[in-house]
């Protein structure tokens, strides 16, 4: 344990990258994958192939490969960013399109009537998405939206593959320094606390906009 004990500031600097990677990560993700989903359920044929595209395209790529792309390759055309930025990015890129595709499923499962009755008053698509559909459709987001950053904040460890110093990195570092196991057992408790965290504040919002009967 003294491997733990001896480097705490170390590992609370990880843990700190991680959090920041995690929250910059799915903030981006959020935004964009909304945008997305606007795209996926519009009645212009060109924007839903564009979010189709996209989706496909980041959803059945490596997050790996994504960051390797993204810290290795973007110097290579003009593009240098931190390594943090390239982590960041790249999460928010690759949790984009399982955003949109649970925002799309949960529009989705909104009765078609809602949209005609919105229509029928006046309202244009993106008012009627604003005020009538979405509002709904958060019921049926909550628990997806939740596992995509539970997905972020685990696939935020792969970071340290490409020299960001965040939780894995820190326990990498101290277990070839000292041979120490025990610091991945550290990590994973820090990494399980980060997702309970997350599956109960996604337990109390679901609750929160629960219809009551």
């Amino acid at each position: 344990m003294n491997a733990v004990t001896d480097h705490l500031g170390d590992i609370f600097a990880g843990v700190l990258t991680t959090l920041e990677l995690t929250v910059l990560g799915f903030v981006g993700a959020l935004v964009l994958g909304i945008v997305l989903a606007v795209c996926r359920v519009s009645p212009v044929a060109p924007l839903r192939v564009v979010g189709s595209v996209y989706v496909e395209f980041f959803r059945n790529i490596p997050l790996l490969a994504l960051l390797i792309l993204f810290v290795f390759g973007l110097p290579d055309i003009g593009l240098t960013y931190s390594l943090f930025v390239c982590a960041a990015a790249s999460l928010a890129l690759s949790g984009a399109a399982f955003v949109c595709e649970s925002m799309r499923s949960g529009i989705n499962s909104i009765a078609f009537g809602q949209a005609e009755a919105a229509r029928s008053i006046g309202l244009t698509f993106v008012q009627s998405l604003r005020f009538v559909i979405l509002p709904q459709a958060l019921r049926a987001m909550v628990q997806p939206i939740v596992n995509t950053f539970i997905g972020i904040a685990l696939g935020s460890s792969l970071a340290s593959a490409v020299g960001v110093a965040e939780l894995t990195y820190q326990t990498q570092y101290l277990n070839l320094k000292y041979a120490a196991a025990v610091t991945f057992l550290v990590a994973g408790a820090i990494y399980l606390l980060i997702a309970f965290a997350g599956a109960m504040a996604g337990g109390w919002l679901e609750r929160r906009v629960a219809i009551r009967r």
